[in-house]
């Protein structure tokens, strides 16, 4: 069975050990569950890397944080699940042409690329408030690199005449060959730099 009746999942690899568990890669052909991985914790482990990139395309909101120095609304795409998933075939069809490689091997090598290994977290302490450094879970990892990976593509987009897909193939590309152009890696690393100075 191959993602979209194009590309084979079986022979993409994980190379990050402590990430393997939490990137799904079941052959699907149509990345969408319909929402059976909502109903417990962590479950989301349990759907496919490729429907989860697909519902952090989804994203719609107030657009109250810069991202990349312009305030992001969104694609409008909020619950257009069927819009999300070609936005994210023609990325992967553009990157395939990009870079001749499986796409879906490239977005692993991008999450794992893109996913910060530490943060920080506030601890107060008799009314005083500390930043110190954390070890960042597996699953927290994945979350945050595909949420950049998708902010980054959205960030390219904004008054700019290229398609949303071309952005996001991009984005995936630069964050798999770890270039400070991407936002996903210049995010990871501030993060980083960040939890480095609190330790």
């Amino acid at each position: 069975m191959k993602l979209f009746g194009k590309w084979d999942l079986s022979e993409v690899r994980v190379s990050d050990p402590g990430l393997e568990r939490y990137i799904n890669l079941r052959p699907v052909y149509v990345p969408h569950s319909s929402g059976r991985h909502t109903k417990k914790q962590f479950w989301k482990s349990k759907m496919s890397v490729v429907e989860r990139l697909v519902n952090k395309v989804m994203r719609s909101g107030p657009g109250t944080r810069k991202i990349m120095g312009k305030f992001i609304r969104g694609r409008k795409a909020c619950g257009k699940k069927i819009k999300a998933m070609k936005i994210v075939e023609r990325a992967f069809e553009i990157i395939e042409k990009k870079t001749g490689e499986n796409p879906v091997q490239v977005l692993v090598r991008a999450i794992e690329n893109a996913a910060p290994r530490e943060e920080i977290t506030r601890v107060t302490f008799g009314g005083i408030t500390y930043p110190i450094a954390v070890d960042c879970s597996p699953q927290r990892r994945v979350d945050l690199a595909l949420r950049n990976i998708a902010l980054g593509a959205f960030g390219r987009s904004f008054r700019n005449p290229a398609p949303i897909e071309e952005c996001l193939a991009e984005e995936i590309i630069l964050a798999s060959k770890y270039d400070m152009k991407s936002h996903a890696i210049s995010r990871k690393e501030e993060i980083e730099r960040i939890a480095r100075s609190a330790r």
